[in-house]
């Protein structure tokens, strides 16, 4: 099991979900190579694209976004995602716990549309996750 008990991760959880803050990401990363500790590493306002400066390829980490989009000329939307990054270079232990470990994470960031496996920094251009989004929104105006 993983430990997600640190209360900064609820409290940057809390702070993501807020219309009060322009918080919009937060990363959780293992205390250490041999630990199943996790704890807050960082949290930002510059979305997707500063969340990817922010992963290394040694580590596996969980990050949690709020993602703003457009349906069409009058109207936006904000959805949550869950991302799950193992990195190219990441250990063999540490991405065989991984599976077990999202649940644990899953219950502390609980509300979000779509989980997003990423292994390449690619894998968070925003525009192939707001089609899955909008996929998973139900009513589309544009025909994705």
């Amino acid at each position: 099991m993983a430990d997600v008990s640190d209360p900064k991760i609820d409290e940057a959880y809390q702070d993501v979900r807020s219309d009060k803050t322009d918080t919009n990401w937060l990363l959780l990363d293992y205390e250490s190579d041999r630990s199943d500790k996790l704890q807050l590493t960082s949290t930002g306002s510059g979305g997707l694209t500063e969340l990817r400066e922010q992963l290394e390829d040694t580590r596996a980490s969980y990050a949690y976004v709020r993602v703003q989009y457009s349906n069409d000329k009058e109207s936006t939307r904000e959805k949550f995602i869950l991302v799950v990054w193992i990195g190219p270079n990441c250990k063999v232990m540490r991405k065989a716990k991984i599976s077990v470990h999202s649940a644990d994470v899953k219950s502390v960031l609980r509300v979000y549309s779509v989980e997003v496996p990423a292994r390449e920094k690619d894998d968070l251009k925003e525009e192939p996750i707001v089609v899955k989004l909008r996929k998973a929104g139900g009513a589309s105006y544009d025909g994705v």
